[in-house]
């Protein structure tokens, strides 16, 4: 398959440099870590246009956002989502086949409101993967001050121990001079 890939941060681009997928097909076509500094909608929405613009223009097939989704500080799922093109959700029935009146028109509605969401769909991503990321920074962390907090413990033993040690053997040796002295 022929698969571009356009990559909003600085780890996920020297991620994809590393694998073995690059190095057989060198396509990454943009690296986006400015986005990931300070992220504002309109920087995603920026890049949102781009994609939307190369897959009206047969560029692209189909565009898939991996991602990292926040659930908890300690979990963060890997999402593959569609953004294009648009997939229909929801039930077929009878009744959502009404004739309905739209203000604005559909046109206005699928020319539009279609666009926003799409923007919206890629910033909530870009959002979720920097919250677990921060997550996953803050687990990290955490993890690393009860690993230090164990093994001060275990050199605080340690120590005492070989304290405990020396002085036995300082007295050991005192009680054996005095045996010696008186005869």
């Amino acid at each position: 398959a022929n698969v571009k890939v356009l990559c909003i941060g600085k780890k996920s681009n020297d991620a994809f440099k590393r694998s073995s997928y690059y190095l057989e097909h060198p396509t990454i076509t943009n690296n986006r870590a400015d986005i990931i500094d300070k992220i504002a909608f309109f920087n995603v929405a920026e890049i949102a246009e781009h994609v939307m613009a190369a897959f009206a223009a047969n560029e692209l097939d189909k565009v898939v956002i991996v991602y990292n989704q926040f659930k908890n500080a300690a979990v963060q799922n890997v999402v593959a989502e569609q953004m294009l093109p648009v997939v229909a959700t929801g039930s077929s029935n009878a009744a959502s086949k009404s004739d309905y009146i739209f203000e604005p028109s559909k046109a206005y509605i699928v020319s539009d409101l279609i666009p926003r969401s799409l923007k919206t769909q890629l910033y909530k991503s870009v959002l979720d993967s920097n919250a677990s990321e921060h997550g996953a920074r803050m687990t990290a962390m955490h993890k690393a001050t009860d690993n230090a907090k164990e093994m001060v413990r275990e050199l605080k033993i340690g120590y005492n121990k070989a304290r405990q040690a020396a002085i036995t053997k300082e007295i050991l040796e005192i009680v054996g001079g005095a045996a010696a002295l008186e005869g």
